[in-house]
Parts: structure tokens; C-alpha cells; sequence
């Protein structure tokens, strides 16, 4: 049985296995929906981790509207990346992983992101427990790859390609020293390059160790070259640089400024994209640019955002002819009262106009002014 963590459940979730508690006490049977009594009585218990056989019941994170709900989401988020884990700990541990492995994750989220693209942005945008620093940020770049590759209308043999690189790219990174890795200061010229090499250990692994297609190898190989002939290692660039190279860049660049790393803080989502939109066609092919804000908007869903009345809310639907003008639902009251669920109201900014959004902050800044609590 598969073990999930108590705090990615929620209300309404129903399973299409029993879940139990400690592998045999049963907590809910098959198809019945979890309770929010069912919830505290495990954390009044301190029990930290459940067990089932089955997998989250679509229907459970439905919403009316047309879109997923975030808690939903979060559940098949968490599994994903906790395979990821899985699979990076094995490698750093000396073991070459196996295609089955790796093509579980590629698969699993890639349905996801074909029955609904916008599915699994908004658990990206909230904290996760991982054990290997590289699985989460291998998982979000295979879900920003496979949207812009949908975007553009690939075929689905390439878009699993791109998938399978996304996941990849920075798996050479377990070979270079985690002294320089976990460095917080500057890098040194020398340390730098030592970390430059990391695509062509990746590119090694990929193609003769696990033994995936060339095709797969070289999006990894490529997917530091810059569009101005600037990158590494091969100083390509323009359209010498692979169309899933070019796609990998982009969304590679934008998951490293929203994940927190040893030598900065994370940026959130809307600051994240203003800077690689200011990009001016030196590191990206404005063309991939164009598409990706298409694919995500301006606020990802999952984003925290003030209003100009000073409420508090939370993007969970894009307007993609409208980006600065989502769909939100309310969190907090304009006069700083957090709102229980029955008063989280919706609020489409597009047809609401006397709303619109003053900015955006992270997570950590809405707990650290205690709004959220």
C-alpha cells in the first residue's frame, strides 16, 4: 500500500481503495468521501500518514466551473513528486534507475496535464517536504514543459519526449559535489564550471546508462545554450539550438527563480515571470515566451494576490485573453478576517471591474503578516 501524508488531505476527497490508518484500522471505505471531522481525529491522534491501494477519485476534486480543485490537485501533485524522490535517492545512492520507474511519473502526469492543462499548477506554488532537493524541481519542469509543448501543438510522442527530458535534465547534477551544490555564497570560476558539466553527465546517463533515445538526450545536452550563443556547452544558438531545448530553457530558468535555493530566496510566481519576460531575446526564443505566458498567465493559478481593497485571495482560474484579470477566491476580508470556507466567494476580475489586482506575495509573506492562520 501507498502511504500519504494526513496534511494532503482534505474534505470531499474520495479514494477508489480503502484507507486505513497504521495499514489495517480502516479510516473511510472505497468511494466515500473524507470528512473534516476525519481529518482532526487523525491529527488529535497525531497520526502523521495514511495507507490505500487506490488512487484519488476524479470526481472527488471536480468543481463546478470547469475547473479542478486545489486540493485535488495537491494529492496527485504529491505523488508525483514523491516517485520523483524515490528516483533521484536511488541514483544519488549509485543505483541507474529503471525506464519503468521513470516512465510511471512521465505518464501519470502527462494524462493528467492532457485531461486538464492547468490541473497541477497551482500545488507547484506550495511548500513540499522532499528528501532529494531535485525531485520536486524535475517534476515541475515536466508539467511547464508538456504545456508549452501542448501549446504549440506537438504530437504526444513528443511531447512524452519532452516530458521524459524535463524530468531528467538536471539528473547529472548528482554528480557534481554537493560542497558546491549547497554552497550559499558566489561560486568560483572553477566551481562554476565544474557545475557547467553537469548537461553532459546528464546527457551521458540518459542515453547510455538508461538508454533512452538520442532525441532525449540532446534536450538535455542543449538546454543551457542561450538564444543570443552565449550558453554551454556548445555556444549554440538561435534555432540551432533543438525546439525542446529552447522549451526546457524556459521553463528550467523559471522553476529555478520560484524554488527556494541554499543562495537566495525564491521569487514568486508574477516576479518570476516579469524577469524572464524582460528577457529581450538574449537567453530565450521570444516565440517559446509568448506561448508560455499563454500556458500560464500572469498570476499562476495557485498565486497570492492583494486586491485593491485590500482582501486577500488566491488565483485559481486564468483568463487567458485577460491574464491581468483571473479568476480568484477570497481568503481574507478586506479588513484582515480570514474567511471559513462558506464565505470564500469567487470572483471573476474580468467581469468584475471595480476589482483588480495591487500585488502579488508569497506564502511566506501572508504567514509571516499572520493572515493566514
Amino acid at each position: 500500500m501507498r502511504s500519504i501524508k494526513v496534511s494532503n488531505l482534505a474534505p470531499g476527497m474520495k479514494f477508489t481503495q480503502p484507507v486505513f490508518i497504521d495499514g489495517e484500522n480502516l479510516l473511510v471505505p472505497e468511494n466515500i468521501e473524507l470528512k473534516k471531522k476525519d481529518i482532526d481525529r487523525l491529527k488529535r491522534w497525531q497520526v502523521a500518514e495514511v495507507q490505500t491501494e487506490g488512487d484519488i477519485s476524479t470526481s472527488s476534486s471536480e468543481k463546478t466551473g470547469g475547473y479542478l480543485s486545489l486540493e485535488g490537485s495537491v494529492f496527485e501533485y504529491t505523488k508525483a513528486v514523491d516517485l520523483a524522490d524515490k528516483l533521484f535517492l536511488n541514483l544519488s545512492e549509485g543505483n541507474t534507475p529503471e525506464r519503468v520507474e521513470i516512465n510511471e511519473i512521465v505518464e501519470n502526469v502527462f494524462q493528467i496535464l492532457i485531461d486538464n492543462p492547468g490541473r497541477l499548477i497551482g500545488p507547484m506554488f506550495q511548500v513540499q517536504n522532499t528528501r532529494h532537493n531535485l525531485s520536486q524541481s524535475a517534476v515541475n519542469c515536466l508539467i511547464l514543459a508538456v504545456l508549452i509543448g501542448k501549446n504549440l501543438k506537438m504530437p504526444n510522442y513528443q511531447l512524452i519526449n519532452l516530458a521524459t527530458a524535463a524530468l531528467l535534465h538536471d539528473i547529472g547534477m548528482t554528480k557534481i559535489p554537493g560542497a558546491i551544490l549547497e554552497k550559499k555564497g558566489e561560486l568560483s570560476e572553477k566551481e562554476r564550471k565544474v557545475v557547467y558539466t553537469h548537461p553532459i553527465y546528464s546527457y551521458r546517463i540518459i542515453t547510455r546508462e538508461i538508454g533512452y533515445p538520442e532525441e532525449i538526450g540532446r534536450t538535455v545536452l542543449y538546454h543551457h545554450e542561450r538564444w543570443d550563443g552565449k550558453g554551454y556547452p556548445k555556444q549554440l544558438k538561435g534555432k540551432e539550438i533543438p525546439l525542446t531545448s529552447r522549451i526546457l530553457s524556459v521553463v528550467d530558468a523559471y522553476e529555478a527563480m520560484v524554488r527556494e535555493r541554499p543562495y537566495r530566496d525564491s521569487m514568486i510566481g508574477y516576479t518570476a515571470m516579469r524577469q524572464i519576460l524582460n528577457d529581450n531575446s538574449r537567453r530565450f526564443d521570444a516565440e517559446i515566451l509568448k506561448v508560455f505566458i499563454k500556458s500560464m498567465g500572469i498570476y499562476p493559478v495557485g498565486s497570492i494576490v492583494i486586491l485593491n481593497d485590500g482582501s486577500v485571495a488566491k488565483v485559481i482560474k486564468n483568463n487567458l485573453q485577460v491574464p491581468l484579470r483571473p479568476v480568484i477566491k477570497l481568503l481574507v476580508s478586506p479588513a484582515g478576517r480570514k474567511l471559513t470556507a462558506e464565505h470564500q466567494k469567487e470572483i471573476d476580475l474580468y467581469v468584475q471591474a471595480k476589482f483588480f489586482i495591487a500585488k502579488a506575495v508569497s506564502v511566506g509573506e501572508m504567514k509571516k503578516l499572520k493572515k493566514l492562520h
